[in-house]
Order: structure tokens, then C-alpha cells, then sequence
């Protein structure tokens, strides 16, 4: 996977066309109520990877040198919420504003992210994992890091928010 990185911190350009989501550099995150996954994500390889405390992410947000930020955004289909869901958004909100660009963020809905990679809005969570691994390649061993090396937990929903951003034109 390369350097360790950070989500603020810049790990560089590969010259990739500005015109191209595809080829910028996108920090995707999936936000939780307490902790949220991240993951850097520039022109089909993963940059960086991990899942940390909701304060520490806003914190490295404010320093975003990411081109894009593509977050994962709760939609309302009908049926009643807990407490996790709205706090959730209060999060999402609070990414978004500390964002230094909060007009461009992307937003990508769950849904999206299901039909775009698996082709059906009833894919589960073990589908579209195997569809990023199917993407962009096996994990592999400490040994020999595959392109997903040191992805896990909440960072394969960031990972797919990222693919999702970068292949298709998530609302801004």
C-alpha cells in the first residue's frame, strides 16, 4: 500500500488529469456515531486506509489537502430511526463545514454505492467488499501487500464511497 498516510496529510501527485475524478486525490469517509472510516483513494489505488475517533477526523478535516472529499450520506426510506441516525448526521454535518471547501464535498448515498458496484440496491456489506477486492485487487500478506493491504473494518465503506466518487458523478 505504500507510505503510511494520514487522512490530512498530502501524499503527492501523480500527474493525473485534473478533468478526471478518477485521477484525483479523494479522501471518502463513512461516518459512524463515535468513530468513522476513512480512506485516501487517487487514480485506482488505495493511499491510506483506517477508522478513528469522530473529533480526530474533524480535526485532520480542517487541513483536508485531499481534492475531493466524497462522504457517505443517510437517506430516509420510510422508516423510523434511533438516536445513532441522527447523530450520525449531526456528524456528517460537521465533516462537511470542516471541510476547507464545504461547497464541493460529494455526497454518496448507500444505495449508490450498492447498484454501482454489485448492480443491485440488495447487495450486503460481504458483496460489495468482494466487488472492491474484485476492482482493485487482493489484500495480500504483511509479506507482499496486496493493493487492499490494511484496509478493514469501517474503511471498505470509505473505500467504496471512494470508488463510487471517483467513477460516477456523486452530487456535490
Amino acid at each position: 500500500m505504500g507510505p503510511e498516510v494520514r487522512p490530512g496529510e498530502h501524499p503527492g501527485t501523480d500527474g493525473g488529469c485534473a478533468g478526471s475524478l478518477g485521477a484525483l486525490d479523494i479522501l471518502a469517509v463513512d461516518p459512524g456515531t463515535n468513530e468513522s472510516g476513512w480512506c485516501r483513494y487517487r487514480a485506482g489505488r488505495v493511499i491510506g486506509s483506517g477508522v478513528m475517533t469522530n473529533e480526530a477526523l474533524r480535526d485532520e478535516l480542517r487541513y483536508g489537502t485531499a481534492a475531493v472529499l466524497a462522504i457517505e450520506m443517510v437517506a430516509s426510506y420510510g422508516m423510523a430511526v434511533g438516536r445513532e441516525v441522527f447523530e450520525t448526521c449531526v456528524w456528517i454535518g460537521r465533516f462537511i463545514e470542516c471541510w476547507p471547501r464545504p461547497h464541493d464535498v460529494r455526497r454518496v448515498y448507500r444505495k449508490d454505492v450498492k447498484l454501482h458496484l454489485c448492480g443491485t440496491s440488495k447487495a450486503k456489506d460481504a458483496n460489495i467488499r468482494q466487488a472492491l477486492l474484485d476492482l482493485i485487487g487482493p489484500q495480500g500478506t504483511k509479506k507482499e501487500p496486496g493493493p487492499t493491504y490494511g484496509v478493514k473494518s469501517h474503511a471498505w465503506a470509505a473505500l467504496a464511497v471512494a470508488v463510487t466518487a471517483a467513477q460516477t458523478r456523486a452530487a456535490a
